[in-house]
Order: C-alpha cells, then sequence, then structure tokens
C-alpha cells in the first residue's frame, strides 16, 4: 500500500480537531444550561412552594442524603427554617445524577443561593470552593465534618473527643467481659491474648476530628483495661466511593483468616455493612461490633445481639444549628464558630429504655 497524501492527513486532522472542538462546546453549553434550569427551577418551586414566598433559599449538601442519618438532619433543618419562612432544600436529591459534594457546591455557588449548609473535608478543592462561596457573598456552614482552613463560616458537627471516650469505656467492658487467655491443646495457660480493635475510616476522611476520636479510644482503653489484658489497635481505610465498594471493603475484612475482636464503625453505612457481613459468614459471637447513629436497624441489631452498641446522635439538633448559624449571621453580622451536638450511648443494657423514650416521644 502506498503513503498517504500529506494533505489528506491535514484534512483528517483538521476534521479531528472540528468535532473535538464541537465537542467540548456542546458540553459546556449542556452544563451552562443544566444551572440556569437549576436555577429558574429553585426560584419556581422552591422559593415559591403553594404560593408562599419565602425570605431566603439554603441548600444542605452531603455524600449520601439517601441515608436516614442525613435525612434525619436535613427534617430539623427544615422545620427549624419553616419557623423563620426560609425555604431549605436538600441539594441532589431531586437530581437525576450523583453528584459530589464539591460538584454540588459549584451548582450551590452558580445558582448563587443565600447560604450553604456542607459536609465537608479538608482537601484543597473544597477550601477553595468554600471561599469562592463566601467571595461570593454566600455564607457557609460547614456541617459534621470540617474544613478548617476555609473561610466557612461556622461549623456544626459532634464531640470527637466525648464519643471516642464512649467507645473505650465499650471496649473496656468488652475486654472485662472475655477470656483473655490462650490456652495450649491441654488447655494450659500459656499467655495473654490481645483484643484486636479495627477503626473503619473513609478513603476520602482528612478531617483532624477523627484523630481526635481515635486518640480518645485508645486513651479510654489504657486507662480502663483490666490489668493483666492487652490490646492492639488498626486502622482499616473503607472505600467510600459507592454503596456498593463499602461492602465489599468491608466484606474483606471477614475474608481473612483472623476477624478483629472489635469493630468500629464511625458512620450508618459502615455499621449496616458490617453487621450484615458478620451475619454472612457466620461470625456472630467472634466479633463485637461497636455502630454509629439510631436507625431502626442497628437498633433491632442491639436487640439481637448482632451489635454491642453503638452512638446516637441528635441530628434534630445538627440541623437546628445549621440554621441558626446562618440567622445569626443575617442577623447581626456574625455567629459562634463552633456548634456541638448531643450524643448518647445505646447498648444492651439500655436499649429497651431507650425504645420506650423513643415510643413516648413519638406518641406526643
Amino acid at each position: 500500500m502506498g503513503k498517504k497524501p500529506l494533505g489528506f492527513i491535514r484534512n483528517k486532522l483538521n476534521k479531528s480537531n472540528v468535532i473535538l472542538s464541537l465537542t467540548i462546546l456542546f458540553v459546556i453549553l449542556v452544563i451552562v444550561v443544566g444551572l440556569v434550569v437549576f436555577r429558574f427551577n429553585i426560584l419556581k418551586y422552591n422559593v415559591q412552594t403553594d404560593d408562599k414566598e419565602y425570605d431566603k433559599y439554603y441548600v444542605m449538601i452531603t455524600d449520601n442524603y439517601k441515608s436516614d442519618f442525613w435525612q434525619e438532619i436535613y427534617k430539623g433543618a427544615f422545620e427549624a427554617a419553616q419557623e423563620q419562612n426560609i425555604y431549605v432544600d436538600l441539594l441532589g436529591d431531586n437530581l437525576p445524577t450523583q453528584y459530589s459534594c464539591e460538584q454540588l457546591m459549584k451548582i450551590a455557588i452558580a445558582s448563587k443561593v443565600d447560604g450553604i449548609m456542607v459536609y465537608a473535608n479538608e482537601s484543597d478543592k473544597m477550601t477553595e470552593l468554600i471561599n469562592n462561596a463566601e467571595e461570593d457573598g454566600i455564607p457557609v456552614v460547614t456541617l459534621y465534618s470540617d474544613n478548617a482552613h476555609s473561610n466557612r463560616l461556622s461549623f456544626v458537627g459532634v464531640g470527637s473527643y466525648n464519643i471516642g471516650r464512649e467507645y473505650g469505656k465499650q471496649i473496656v467492658n468488652i475486654m472485662k467481659n472475655k477470656d483473655n487467655n490462650e490456652y495450649d491443646e491441654d488447655g494450659t495457660v500459656k499467655g495473654v491474648a490481645t483484643t484486636d480493635i479495627a477503626i473503619l475510616v473513609n478513603s476520602n476522611d482528612q478531617e483532624t476530628g477523627q484523630n481526635v476520636l481515635i486518640s480518645a479510644i485508645k486513651d479510654a482503653i489504657e486507662q480502663g483495661k483490666p490489668e493483666g489484658t492487652d490490646f492492639s489497635f488498626s486502622i482499616i481505610t473503607i472505600d467510600n466511593t459507592n454503596a456498593f465498594s463499602v461492602e465489599e471493603s468491608i466484606r474483606d475484612i471477614f475474608l481473612a483468616d483472623d476477624i478483629p475482636d472489635v469493630i468500629v464503625c464511625l458512620n450508618e453505612l459502615n455499621t449496616v455493612c458490617a453487621y450484615q457481613a458478620l451475619v454472612d459468614f457466620n461470625k456472630v459471637g467472634e466479633a463485637d461490633i461497636l455502630g454509629y447513629y439510631d436507625a431502626d436497624a442497628i437498633i433491632r441489631e442491639i436487640e439481637k445481639g448482632t451489635v454491642y452498641a453503638t452512638i446516637e446522635i441528635d441530628t434534630t439538633q445538627l440541623g437546628r444549628y445549621c440554621i441558626e448559624a446562618l440567622s445569626d449571621f443575617y442577623a447581626f453580622g456574625n455567629t459562634n464558630q463552633y456548634y456541638t451536638a448531643d450524643v448518647t450511648l445505646i447498648n444492651r443494657e439500655n436499649v429497651e429504655r431507650y425504645l420506650k423514650m423513643k415510643e413516648a416521644q413519638q406518641d406526643e
């Protein structure tokens, strides 16, 4: 075969460049149109719902808006905002595609909302976006996970140290109630067994609050562990790209020859995947799970003995504090830098009392 003429090759390259340029222009056009449509829907649907005009429009941004945990936080914020004639939207809930927190931040900024509540992280990109919002006159409250280096208005979260202490106390109780001796085949004691503790952390978590929590767990164990016992500590990174990757990461723990004696979960999804894997691999009784959040499914597993204990977060308080921070800013020009919600430990000893209390609150 002969070589292609030089002119032919140039024409082909020119056509490729034209196609590439048109494709880029099309993508940009789609994004711009999408933002315009989104902003139009905000004004038409959200800010004037049921023929009622609202004074302000806030958005809440999270990485998992479908979870009970975030739905309850949103409910608390929504109800508090309604009392002040403000509308709050859980951004992403009504969009056809799953977006990251950073992508949703861009949409919120472009839509010129009146306030943003965001599940942040310490990445440079998140810092830049929060600062961009502040420069555009949009106050930002970081929610549950902070970005301390940004110009955020306020941080609404939980006391990481107190949660760590509660986890540590439960681990001490587990150590007290187990036989910590190692035996030879003839039953002779040959040494003290080590309680293996695994903390599950998400791959994209970079917050200092998590480090404080882990340090508090260690401190509580060191101070309260029974005499003649020992423990080992490991951090297991969970791929939280999506729910499936979380499930796979946790199942890998149970596929190992030796599983941890205690597994500490720091969010709702990890808790659910951990106890499901415990049951699926027939390991109930071989590991104790310390969970996070008081979802009905988690509480049922405490009743059944699959989950040792969990941490209840006052989600209504978290949501209300966000609205309080933004409202104070608009009313007075400043607000508290930190808001901390209450936490409660639920275990096998108080779960019945907790359920009766919750039932009484629902009846009121």
